[in-house]
């Protein structure tokens, strides 16, 4: 069987090679290092991205109160502190000083020093996932529906805080990746998100990619496949096809573009319970849609905490 790479999702999983929670792990700069150092030297993947609860960071910083969870759980803002009339008044939070945002800088930076030829990445969340967060989960979906407008200018009020953030990032020598999979479909229509998602996250992701000098990716999990022309729109060199939309409809959507990168994310279960031969068959799935499309690559979502590690290291064999 040909090889095809293997872009891991860490995050959480990170916490298990030190046999401590995801909570116990990210609120501790010297953990979160030694967590993902653990986990690198196991699996090598790429990219290196430096998160456990990857979507709270930013929200912390803006005030929210992050819930510590029972045993392995992942951390979750569990109270909105916000409303969309807030929008007005909205001050981006600085990343040298705000929450754990210079923890995490100084964690991948370490990582960065150690491990030179790693893609370090530091996961940056899209503005609706922020607003997710700050505002709850009913009063945007409702404020999506009834006050469109009201929505998209609370997401605008962000993006100058994420440009700000990125900045840091970039500064400390290190790359950013957008995740922003709140905005997919069924949480938002197509045509919502077209009409208040993708003109913030299109100046986002555009905006940074500028100042990196390089394409920035732009990762979205859910039913993605209805709204792959608009993702595209961003600019982004890197797109992930997840386990949740329709592979064949996604792909055909890509036909145009062979020069982006697209993650064909594997279903969870063929990796954290599945045989070797239901991964060997998966596997295979993905090399032979690689045979007639370039720059395809195989993926996984974010590896649940409890994942045995032989069963990644297993994937990787079958994949080189």
């Amino acid at each position: 069987m040909p090889r095809i790479p293997l872009s891991l999702s860490v995050y959480e999983h990170a916490a298990s090679f030190l046999g401590l929670t995801p909570w116990e792990v990210c609120r501790d700069g010297d953990l979160i290092y030694q967590a993902h150092r653990a986990a690198y030297l196991a699996y090598h993947h790429f990219p290196l991205v430096v998160g456990i609860d990857i979507y709270n960071l930013e929200a912390e910083a803006y005030g929210a109160r992050i819930t510590q969870p029972a045993g392995t759980g992942i951390p979750a803002v569990t109270t909105p502190i916000m409303s969309l009339a807030d929008a007005s008044t909205l001050t981006p939070f600085d990343p040298t000083t705000a929450g754990r945002v210079p923890l995490m800088i100084a964690a991948a930076r370490r990582l960065q020093d150690e491990f030179p030829d790693a893609d370090v990445r530091l996961p940056v969340s899209g503005p609706f996932s922020i607003a997710q967060s700050l505002l709850g989960l009913e009063t945007l979906v409702m404020g999506a529906a009834l006050e469109p407008a009201a929505v998209a200018s609370f997401l605008k009020a962000l993006v100058s805080g994420q440009i700000r953030y990125c900045e840091a990032i970039l500064q400390a020598g290190l790359q950013v990746a957008f995740f922003e999979s709140a905005a997919a479909p069924p949480l938002l229509s197509p045509s919502q998100f077209r009409e208040i998602e993708l003109p913030v996250l299109k100046q986002l992701i555009q905006q940074v990619s500028s100042a990196a000098g390089v394409p920035i990716p732009c990762i979205i999990g859910g039913d993605t496949a209805p709204i792959v022309e608009d993702l595209l729109q961003t600019g982004t060199d890197f797109l992930i096809c997840p386990a949740e939309t329709n592979r064949e409809k996604f792909l055909a959507a890509m036909q145009s573009r062979p020069e982006v990168r697209v993650r064909v994310n594997l279903d969870p279960r063929v990796y954290t319970t599945g045989s070797r031969e239901n991964m060997r068959l998966a596997v295979e799935e993905v090399v032979q849609l690689a045979v007639s499309r370039p720059n395809l690559l195989l993926g996984t979502g974010a590896i649940p905490y409890e994942t045995p590690h032989e069963n990644i290291l297993t994937l990787l064999e079958l994949c080189s």
